[in-house]
């Protein structure tokens, strides 16, 4: 079962993304991560869905993404060269002593300290999956107290050239 990131374009509607989450839930596909946003589109919003399935699944989620009537656009990003980031907050126990050693850390991640607190301090770090999965664990025997998490957001590499009038 391959990650598949797919992008779908939407009329900004209310209940549009409780309808989609709605669709993958009755067909059984697991949504690993969901964000949503304005598009550069007017009136329209892009959901950047991670899941997992065969070719074969993924075909069937599209299909089934274009009988829903809000949405305008389905793509699987996966399928070309693209770009994916996530963004997380951490929040982690950090006694002035341990700080240089939690700098290091973050330094070498290049993440940066957002927040430090008496015996906290909050990290932000942006990359993709596996640099935030890689910094959650080289942080852990700090103690983690508070983890959030963007989700992907992604699009394809490379430049989309303009039609000729």
């Amino acid at each position: 079962m391959r990650r598949h990131v797919i992008s779908v374009l939407v009329n900004d509607q209310p209940g549009v993304l409780q309808r989609v989450a709605g669709l993958f839930g009755r067909r059984g596909f697991n949504i690993e991560s969901i964000t949503v946003g304005s598009s550069e589109e007017p009136g329209l919003s892009r959901m950047i869905i991670v899941t997992r399935g065969d070719e074969k699944t993924m075909e069937q989620v599209s299909k089934q993404l274009y009988k829903l009537i809000d949405v305008a656009k389905v793509v699987d990003l996966s399928a070309s060269p693209m770009v994916a980031r996530e963004l997380a907050l951490i929040k982690v126990g950090a006694e002035p002593a341990e700080r240089p050693e939690i700098l290091g850390v973050v330094d070498t991640f290049r993440a940066s300290v957002v927040d430090v607190g008496p015996n906290t301090l909050i990290v932000q770090v942006v990359g993709d999956s596996d640099k935030i999965d890689a910094m959650v664990e080289l942080l852990k025997p700090y103690g983690i107290k508070e983890l959030t998490r963007t989700g992907v957001t992604a699009m394809t590499r490379g430049m989309i050239r303009k039609q000729q009038p």
